[in-house]
This record gives C-alpha cells, structure tokens and sequence, in this order.
C-alpha cells in the first residue's frame, strides 16, 4: 500500500473506531474498548503530529477531504486526551444501572466520533454532516434525566441554538463554494491567504461564520441553556464545556484568512464576544454554586478567544482553547471537591488589599509587561497584554487575602515566571496557527482594552463595595444576568414550544372521618 494513504487512513479510522464502538454497547457497556480507542486515538494523533513536525507526513492526494494540519491534529489530540479522561471517569460515575450505561456511552461515544470527524474534516459538506450530529448526539445526552424540567427546557433552547448556528454554517459554507468552486477547506485558505480584498459575497459568507461561531460558544444574549445544562450528569457538562463549545474557535481558526479580510465579521467578534467576556466573569463572581459560575466562566472564556481570533492573534486563541479545555475538564469533574475548597476560602478570614497594595500591584505589574514588550519588541495588539498585566495586579494585591499569606517577593517572583511561561508558550503556538494582520487595527484594540478596564473598576465595585446601596442594585442585576435569559426564553417557547414533564406531586394522605373524630 502507498505510504501517502497510511495517515489518511489512520485520522479517519479514528472517529469509525468510536461510532463501531457505540454499536458493541448491546449487551452491556464496554469502558474498558472505549478507553482503548481513546488511547489509540492519541497515539495516532501523537505520531502523527511528529511526523508532521518533521515534515515527512503526506496524505494521499485521493483523500483530500482529510486534513493533517498542525491544528486539526493538535485539537485531535486534545479531544483523544479528554475523551480517555471523561470515559474513564464515567464508567465509575454511571456505575450501577445496565440500561443506563449502555444508553450514556453509546451517545458519549456517537459525540466523540463526531467532535473527532469535525476537527479532521477538510470538506465543507463532511465537517457540516459531523457539525450537526455533534448536536443530535448531544442533545440526547443533555435530556439523559427527561423527568427533569431545566435539563428538558435547557436542552430545548441549545436544540433551537443549534439549528440557528448551522444555518449560519451551511449559507457560509454554501457561498464559499458559489464563491470558490471547490468544497476544500485548504483550498479556500489558500486563495485567500493571497487575497487583498473580499467580494460581497465572501463577505457575507464571513458574517454568518461569526454568527455560527458566537451561536456554538453561547455568547450573550443566547446563552441561558449553557447555564441550566448542569443538570445534566456531570461528565456530560465536562465535555461540553471542554471539547465541544469550543468549536467555535475552531471555526475560526480554520476560515482565518476569510475572517481577517472582513471588517464586519471582525467587529461582530469584538462587540459581542467582548461584552460576553466582562459581562459573564462579573456575573459569575455573584453566583454561589460551584458548576453555574463554571458555566458563566466558560462564557467568558470564550468571549475571550473570540476576540482573540478578531484581533488576528491565532495563536492565542489556539493556546487559550487547549488551555481551557484543559482546565474546564478537570473542574467539572473535580465538581465535588471544589465545593469544599469553596467554603474554606469563604469561611477563611479575608484581608482586603489597602490603597498602598492596590497601587505598589499596579506598578510592579506594569513594569513588568511593559519591559517584556519593550525587551522582546512585541508588535500590536497590546489589548491582550492589558489583561495580563490586570491579572498580575490582581494576584500580588490579593496576596493576604488568600488561606496562606505569601510576600510580596515571593509573588512578584511567580508573576514574572507566570508571565516568561506565557510568553514562551505564545511563540510556540505561533508555529502551529501563525497570527495575522488584522483590518480593524488600534479601533479594536482600544475596543477591548476599554472594556478590560471596564472589568478592573467592576470587579473592585463587586467584590469590596457590594454593601453599599448602589452597588447593591447592580449586584441584583447582575445575579439576575440582566434578566436576558428569561426573555430569550419566552421568545423560544412562544416560537417553538414544547412540552416539559410534570413534577411529581406527592398524594395528599387520605385519614378517615372516623379516625378524626377519635
């Protein structure tokens, strides 16, 4: 056999390993094959992304609706990486009931096959295929409890979501190819990436890529049902928030040279994306349980890696998504343990930073992103530097009022290795997805670093002001996330209703007149 069909062969037996392995789950359910598959998938990903780093890996040019790109593997890996992890916690998890194990794996596994089909698709009418039955897959992994109505309802509203971002995907997709003649995701990349200027039909086909990425990431104000889907079982919200939202980054990553040439795809990402990002990470520091502020962080996060992607800064959105997929994985299913390292740090006496702390975190801060800028000559956007350096402001003037009060030193010496280790990081995925030139220039940039600082004052405002009687109005508002999901909600069933089960009602208890009477 060629060697040009081996790697094809290899990425595509990956997402029909795992749909072959949801039909063997009749009899019982097989945890043990469907980790094997998961550990096989990242091994081939593995070796795969070696051999493309040493640029002796090429596909058979009769598979050409197969990709090996440096990201399409990279997310491959990561998927094969969290698939292992989720699978292995959930044979414990869904431990004790046949009939439910053999339901829960079959569409845990349909979902992986589908997520791994998507990120190594390079036609656009295969990744459309995958893309939807992502979503159908899904969807019935969200309802896997049907007698509980927020999971019934959460499930309805991202069913209505999801049929709107593909939509969008399909007439994107579709004016590509009017546009291009040519179904090849690396085809259109390629054109593109010469191109100057787009036509008017490009640039409606990069808009509604935008709206399918803002849809899948439930950025503001489409983002209720990510918050009730923590009704669902645990590993189900793992996966969700760590190898499937993020798809809409994916998408973005992948059209870069589209999304870079359209000004209106680009602002889109910016106001939306943006307002998702400050508005959801205030809303979460007023919400008390521990999966509901993961949901509103996920939001946020993925604001953030939205504008990312419209300031042309690829690479960090790449290394953002691995980053949180990461993170998001292990706190969901670390749910139970953070509740408890919840109350310890609310029980914990807490000492507010004073005025001094505030302003010595602010300039030390300061000083050290502005000498990494100047040292290494960063180029623009300097937005994304402004969060780092509000982090690190954060970190060393919140130093007191952690469990184990830390020096200044000690904490200025972790910022710097924080910040060297980001920097590092960012360079090395530049090599996998290079950033681009952006068309909205220093406008976007002083876009976000407005809202950046909008995110310092409120934080300060909720987190040390919240008694005072303004601040208490707006913490009313934004517990409430600004009342947006129950009007989305309203629209949704008046459009499309449906049918939640009834809840159990309790018999009255039935006492004979004669037993009153005694």
């Amino acid at each position: 056999m060629d060697s040009q069909w081996i790697g094809s062969l290899l990425l595509l037996a990956i997402p029909l390993l795992f749909f072959i392995t949801a039909l063997t789950n009749e009899r019982r359910a097989n945890w043990r094959l469907a980790m094997n598959i998961s550990l096989l998938a990242l091994a081939i990903s593995v070796t795969l992304g070696i051999l493309t780093v040493m640029d002796s890996l090429t596909l058979s040019k009769n598979m050409t609706w197969i990709t090996h790109s440096p990201v399409s593997l990279v997310m491959l890996g990561l998927i094969s990486f969290i698939a292992f992890i989720n699978i292995r916690y959930s044979s414990a998890y869904m431990a004790g009931n046949r009939e439910e194990e053999r339901r829960y794996l079959r569409w845990l596994l349909i979902t992986l096959g589908s997520v791994t089909l998507v990120v190594i698709s390079n036609h656009m009418l295969l990744m459309m295929l995958a893309w939807i039955s992502i979503s159908i897959s899904l969807h019935r992994l969200l309802i896997f409890y049907p007698e509980r109505q927020r999971a019934v309802l959460a499930a309805h509203k991202k069913y209505i979501f999801a049929r709107l971002a593909e939509a969008c995907l399909l007439g994107g997709m579709l004016l590509l190819y009017y546009q291009h003649q040519t179904w090849l995701i690396s085809d259109i990349y390629q054109t593109l990436s010469a191109a100057t200027e787009l036509s008017y039909i490009e640039q409606i086909a990069a808009t509604l890529l935008a709206m399918a990425a803002l849809i899948k990431c439930a950025q503001l104000p489409l983002h209720g049902w990510l918050i009730q889907v923590v009704e669902a079982p645990t590993p189900v919200s793992a996966l969700l928030h760590a190898g499937i939202i993020n798809l809409g980054g994916f998408l973005m990553i992948i059209f870069a040279p589209l999304i870079m040439l359209s000004n209106s795809a680009q602002w889109l990402l910016l106001v939306v994306g943006g307002l998702t990002t400050v508005l959801a990470a205030l809303v979460m520091m007023t919400r008390a349980t521990v999966k509901v502020r993961l949901a509103w962080s996920t939001m946020s996060q993925m604001g953030l890696m939205l504008v990312e992607c419209a300031l042309g800064l690829f690479e960090l959105a790449l290394l953002h998504l691995v980053a949180h997929s990461c993170y998001k994985a292990y706190a969901f299913l670390n749910s139970g343990s953070e509740v408890e390292s919840t109350m310890k740090r609310r029980l914990a006496k807490a000492q507010p930073p004073t005025t001094t702390d505030w302003i010595l975190a602010g300039l030390l801060s300061t000083a050290l992103v502005i000498g990494l800028i100047w040292v290494m000559n960063l180029p623009e956007p300097y937005s994304p530097w402004l969060l780092f350096a509000i982090a690190l402001t954060l970190l060393l003037a919140e130093r007191k009022s952690r469990l184990n009060q830390t020096s200044i030193l000690s904490m200025l010496g972790l910022a710097a290795i924080l910040l060297i280790a980001y920097s590092l990081e960012k360079t090395g995925a530049h090599w996998i997805a290079p950033s681009m030139t952006t068309s909205v220039g220093w406008a976007g940039d002083l876009w976000v670093a407005v809202l950046l600082i909008g995110f310092f004052i409120g934080y300060l405002l909720l987190r040390y002001h919240a008694d005072r009687p303004a601040i208490t109005k707006v913490w009313r508002a934004f517990y409430a996330g600004f009342y947006l999901d129950e009007w989305v909600t309203r629209l949704n069933l008046r459009i499309y209703p449906t049918r939640l089960p009834v809840r159990f009602k309790p018999k009255k208890l039935q006492i004979p007149k004669e037993e009153l009477i005694k």
